[in-house]
């Protein structure tokens, strides 16, 4: 029955959702009622709710900043939630998405668990159904966004570095040594060890495991060179 949750218990907020900033749920359904239900369900657990009726009115207005998920129909006026997951990924917001129709199919569901959605639940679902769904999303964004920050100051420490330094940190990397890559470079073993040791300050790491890790985690690939 559209605009329906069924509750055979008050519900509770499952653990993992608080700490840090504050979460919001994103719900788009064309249904009032149903946009009603969802948002007095999740302000009944202390989570922070945005509500709308279609696609682009999610588009109009900011994203949040804070870990975040979506609770979306699969049919809505205009582009369909199937559609819209894949224009968001298209466009590169990766929001966990927890689709809910009252018209679900196999071939539906596995369309958009395919693409990445946490959840598919079928209308009228039940109110703990739905918070378990949201807690697992919002802990799905919340590492995303750690792992996104990471990136990012990583990021920044690279581009901290001179062209030279960024050489060394290749090579080393690679697994050569210093004397290897002072031949490959043209220059004193000397100076690629004070090189060495300005990328080891700059990159704020204490060993080469470390530094390793980083930039593997950047995508830094340098092969060592094939010597006769």
């Amino acid at each position: 029955m559209q605009g329906e949750c069924v509750v055979t218990t008050l519900p509770t907020l499952p653990g993992g959702v608080g700490g840090g900033e504050e979460p919001v749920v994103l719900v788009i359904d064309d249904d009032m009622a149903m946009r009603d239900s969802l948002t007095s369900l999740f302000k009944s657990v202390g989570l922070r709710v945005k509500v709308f009726g279609s696609a682009p009115e999610l588009l109009q207005g900011r994203l949040p900043n804070a870990p975040s998920c979506l609770v979306l129909d699969i049919r809505l006026p205009g582009i369909s939630g199937l559609d819209f997951q894949v224009e968001m990924a298209k466009s590169g917001i990766h929001i966990p998405i927890i689709f809910m129709t009252g018209h679900g199919d196999i071939p539906m569901t596995v369309q958009a668990m395919k693409a990445g959605a946490v959840d598919f639940l079928t209308k009228p679902f039940r109110h703990q159904e739905m918070l378990h769904a949201v807690t697992q999303a919002l802990d799905v964004d919340r590492k995303r966004r750690v792992r996104e920050k990471t990136v990012s100051d990583l990021r920044l420490l690279y581009e901290s570095l001179t062209a030279r330094e960024r050489e060394v940190l290749a090579l080393v990397t690679a697994g050569m040594m210093n004397k290897l890559i002072a031949e490959e470079l043209g220059v004193s073993e000397i100076t690629v060890k004070v090189h060495r040791s300005h990328v080891m300050r700059k990159m704020r790491t204490r060993s080469l495991a470390d530094l390793a890790r980083i930039a593997d985690t950047l995508g830094i690939r340098r092969d060592k060179p094939k010597r006769s």
